[in-house]
């Protein structure tokens, strides 16, 4: 059986007396969309942060493809090909698609000193990335200011599978994207999914992630509250153990003998009301 791309096993996280995460087991294969999913305050921020390189586990391990590793920082982590989409996708507005598409990574002509940016070669490569993807870019030197959403999430993922990487995680890709440029983001989800990248979509947003996604993590205050394929578990199902269940169902009826105690007394509401 084919080792897991990504694993961690009994992470857990503390700052200070605070545990962010507490036993954290997560397998993620190669071809598969996981989600993590959680609603604020579930350890989805921290979690991302040590799949990434930023943070460093307490305790507990990550495994890639089977053997153990140590990410001292960020660029660690890439260079094991993880690469990480971020809410603010460190893009800069006014900067063309093609200088944002290799930041960092710029490809050059010329023999040093004299070595200069090779726009020509980075606007050809930028633009086939994306058409392999299904993103048709109308012009790579216009700024990356002047997409939606939607486009700016899809250079970044194009950016990504072009430099090789084995696991994209996304961090909120669809969270404050309205319905088509969400889809628009999803379908380019599925494409990283077909081209073999395991894929962790991170959301609190239960609608976006259970049409795209194979298997399903459930974050609340730091701890794994089940891991599920597709077909062991509904959506609703979902909902319900991301809500809080009982929680929800205690507030519910707290709400009601609230309204309820209105409805008898209207005019309790003005009681010691300036005249």
């Amino acid at each position: 059986m084919t080792a897991p791309a990504m694993e961690l096993r009994k992470v857990t996280k503390r700052f200070g007396s605070v545990i962010a995460l507490r036993d954290v087991d997560i397998q993620v294969q190669p071809g598969e969309v996981h989600c993590l999913l959680g609603d604020n305050g579930a350890g989805k921020s921290t979690l991302i942060k040590i799949l990434s390189g930023v943070h460093r586990p307490t305790e507990g391990e990550i495994l890639i493809d089977g053997r153990p590793v140590t990410f001292r920082n960020p660029r660690d982590a890439q260079e094991r090909g993880i690469a990480t989409v971020f809410q603010d996708l460190g893009m800069i507005p006014l900067m063309s698609i093609s200088r944002n598409f290799f930041l960092g990574r710029e490809p050059l002509r010329g023999v040093f000193p004299f070595r200069r940016f090779d726009k020509e070669r980075a606007n050809d490569t930028a633009r086939q990335a994306m058409a392999d993807i299904g993103i048709d870019v109308r012009d790579p030197t216009q700024a990356v200011g002047t997409l939606s959403g939607g486009e700016r999430q899809s250079v970044a993922i194009a950016r990504a599978i072009h430099f090789g990487a084995k696991v994209l995680i996304l961090d909120e890709p669809t969270s404050a994207l309205g319905v088509h440029q969400a889809a628009m983001v999803l379908k380019f989800i599925i494409e990283a999914r077909l081209r073999g990248l395991a894929v962790i979509f991170i959301s609190h947003n239960i609608h976006h992630a259970y049409p795209v996604g194979d298997v399903f993590t459930l974050l609340n205050r730091g701890q794994n509250q089940g891991t599920f394929r597709k077909s062991e578990i509904s959506r609703e199902e979902v909902m319900n153990i991301m809500s809080g269940g009982e929680d929800l169902r205690s507030l519910e009826a707290e709400i009601e003998g609230l309204l309820a105690v209105i409805a008898d007394n209207p005019g309790g509401s003005n009681a010691g009301a300036n005249p």
